[in-house]
């Protein structure tokens, strides 16, 4: 797959709290199939970088481009970039009176007009593709985070995203958990979902990403190859992190 162009890009994205510079000028450009990771200690902006690209988080400056075009801070044109932009929360987000195929089914029959024998098809694919086929009858509630996080990533993916968003998905989940859920995400990845993750997990950013954005304090500072990165070719700063979250 070429990857000369990219599918999406910030570019001088900056964002303000009142006071608070939350985001000062970061720029990054992902390529179609590419997998990037941010990384970084908390509060150094990874999160509202990540919602500024689907525009959750409108920029205060800069621009957010989207297969080449500009893409404009109104309603409208919110709502298009996200039929096309999957985003996965820390929470699972799920509707607690739906089970999980009905999760699933609401946003393709809802948004694209398919017929509930149509959406509950794509359902049901998606739940085996996260591994969880036969909890298509279970309610949220029944779940354990693990699979609800998987439900949640199969209702992203009912819309045909061309990106996924990760937003530290597996911050709320107990560690027995976190695996089944990177490794539904790994394996999107090795098939050429383009991904842009929010993770504290060196795993797998080790295993999946194609390159490592590394942030603090609202700036990017350095990026490189995930091979690069976790071989040792990093500034202090970023040596000093990893120092301190592999050991």
């Amino acid at each position: 797959m070429t990857r000369d162009k990219p599918l999406i890009e910030a570019v001088g994205v900056e964002k303000r709290f009142g006071g608070y510079t939350a985001l000062k000028g970061c720029s990054m450009a992902v390529a179609p199939g590419e997998t990037v990771v941010l990384i970084g200690p908390s509060g150094s902006g990874k999160s509202t970088f990540l919602r500024c690209i689907n525009l959750l988080e409108p920029p205060d400056s800069g621009s957010i481009l989207f297969k080449g075009k500009e893409v404009g801070r109104d309603f409208a044109s919110a709502v298009r970039l996200r039929r096309e932009i999957g985003m996965v929360f820390q929470n699972f987000e799920l509707f607690q009176h739906l089970d999980a195929a009905e999760n699933i089914m609401l946003a393709p029959m809802k948004v694209l007009g398919l017929s509930r024998h149509d959406a509950h098809d794509i359902a049901l694919g998606l739940l085996a593709k996260v591994r969880i086929r036969d909890k298509a009858d279970s309610y949220p509630d029944e779940l354990s985070g693990g699979q609800q996080q998987r439900v949640a990533i199969a209702r992203a993916l009912a819309m045909k995203p061309a990106v996924m968003l990760y937003d530290e998905p597996t911050s709320a989940l107990d560690p027995e958990m976190i695996r089944e859920v990177l490794d539904v995400m790994a394996d999107l990845s090795a098939e050429g979902m383009t991904s842009v993750v929010v993770t504290h997990e060196m795993g797998f950013a080790k295993r999946a990403a194609d390159r490592i954005v590394f942030m603090e304090a609202g700036e990017i500072v350095e990026t490189r190859a995930s091979a690069d990165f976790f071989g040792g070719a990093v500034g202090a700063r970023a040596r000093q992190f990893l120092d301190q979250i592999l050991h």
